[in-house]
């Protein structure tokens, strides 16, 4: 894929500073002495009474999926009091008060009671990392068969609301004909979500046949994608089928099309519509059974118009920033998969080398993990494991550079409204309160981007006034 610095800077998460209003859930992102449990839920909008977080506590953690809730009971972590904290919400409010023997940190600062906000860190001594998050329920999804926070058939790691909506969404794009465009921030995870909707279509038997984009040159472009006769262009050159011709009856899945020149978009027009494409050096037309799959971490509308109507569904694909809850899930994933290929590594930072089991790493480093920014997402995350690896001094991993910083980002949306969802007198209203500028609008609904809530307004023919 493209490194970030050669696109344009749009991304599906580039956005979100107002929160999607969802239930408020406590989330537990380390727990040193039952990392198994990193990813579990506590319901905070529950509480009818006061409940407590300790080895005897009360707070009703669970395993939490669409349409299920798996209870786990307290967190059995010796260093913790019996009693640690306590929780309280009242009128929406939620509060901590601190009881224990544990010092509490509140986004990094020392604290006794306070009350929360999504997006608050909270850390009990250096043993358990909790997080104020949102849950917003995703559409409904067959029952998992992966073992929570473990990958998937696909290969997606993630149990937050944002990649259940993400996998309910994959799930009803793979069996449908029609052509398919996964957007998505460089990093993000778009080739997995490509791999997944044709491992889930119809023709997931026939091998996918992928391609980067950014790789074409447009001087050899038609034979790239057509192919080419025998013979053609010199005497004694053997046939070639062409990105087109080897998808026939598959898929076929070009990286980074963005990339592509409009010119060299439009010729895949007469394949779109109806599989027509012709070879060089040959006068007769053929015909492909092809299902396109295009990527892009640009904005959608820098594509041509004609080609963009032609891709009539569309998988937006998540950023970490805007499933923070599941960092920890995935760094844990990455470290395996580095331990598997590495025998040294696993020795030293996991118990009894084994690298199926869990990491050893601070709550401070799974702090640092899940305040940054990431500009290029899961690679940037498995580069920052590299860094505390290699400034690891012993058995465990830290935190590397600068303490992590004691505010943290500022709350993403767990998962994006549909625009399908909306009534358009809800968002023509909404325009009408902001004078018509669409930048406060699409957030205030909780739409990925401008771009989502622009093409809501053409498709409905809505009411847009400049400012006066």
């Amino acid at each position: 894929m493209a490194d970030d610095s050669t696109t344009a800077p749009w991304s599906p998460q580039a956005a979100a500073a107002t929160p999607v209003a969802g239930r408020p859930t406590l989330v537990l992102l380390a727990c040193v002495a039952q990392p198994d449990r990193v990813g579990e839920l506590a319901f905070l909008d529950t509480l009818e009474t006061p409940h407590t977080v300790g080895r005897h506590g009360t707070l009703p953690w669970a395993r939490v999926r669409p349409g299920h809730e798996e209870p786990t009971g307290p967190i059995a972590d010796s260093s913790l009091s019996r009693v640690q904290l306590t929780v309280s919400t009242v009128k929406g409010r939620t509060e901590v008060h601190n009881v224990g023997q544990l010092p509490l940190r509140l986004n990094g600062r020392p604290a006794t009671r306070s009350a929360l906000q999504p997006g608050d860190l909270l850390e009990l001594g250096d043993r358990v990392l909790l997080r104020v998050s949102e849950w917003r329920e995703p559409p409904a999804f067959h029952p998992p068969s992966h073992a929570f926070g473990h990958p998937d058939a696909l290969g997606w790691v993630g149990e937050s609301a944002a990649s259940w909506a993400l996998r309910a969404r994959v799930a009803f794009v793979a069996p449908r004909l029609a052509h398919v465009l996964v957007t998505g921030a460089s990093g993000s995870g778009k080739e997995l979500v490509a791999r997944g909707l044709h491992a889930l279509s119809d023709r997931g038997t026939a091998p996918l046949v992928s391609r980067n984009a950014a790789t074409i040159p447009e001087s050899i472009a038609d034979a790239e994608l057509f192919g080419h006769a025998a013979g053609y262009p010199n005497p004694g050159m053997p046939e070639r089928r062409g990105l087109v011709g080897e998808a026939d009856g598959s898929t076929l899945f070009l990286d980074e099309f963005g990339e592509l020149p409009t010119e060299l978009q439009a010729r895949l027009l007469r394949v779109l519509d109806d599989g027509e494409y012709a070879r060089l050096g040959e006068a007769r037309p053929r015909r492909a059974d092809i299902r396109l799959i295009a990527a892009t971490n640009r904005d959608p509308q820098h594509l041509k118009h004609d080609v963009l109507a032609r891709l009539t569904l569309d998988v937006e694909v998540p950023g970490l920033g805007a499933r923070i809850d599941d960092i920890p899930l995935l760094a844990a994933y990455l470290m395996r998969r580095i331990a598997r290929a590495d025998d040294v590594l696993a020795q030293r930072f996991f118990d009894d080398g084994n690298p199926d089991g869990h990491p050893r790493w601070t709550t401070r480093l799974v702090r640092q993990l899940v305040c940054r920014r990431y500009d290029t997402h899961v690679r940037e995350l498995e580069r920052s494991l590299w860094k505390a690896i290699s400034a690891a001094p012993d058995d465990v991993l830290d935190a590397v550079g600068p303490a992590p910083p004691t505010s943290v980002p500022a709350p993403v949306h767990d998962a994006w409204v549909d625009p399908n969802t909306l009534d358009p007198e809800v968002v023509q209203a909404a325009l009408d309160r902001h004078d018509g500028l669409q930048e406060p609008v699409w957030k205030e609904l909780g739409l990925s981007s401008r771009h989502v809530l622009a093409r809501f307004v053409k498709k409905h023919g809505l009411r847009v006034r400049s400012r006066s």
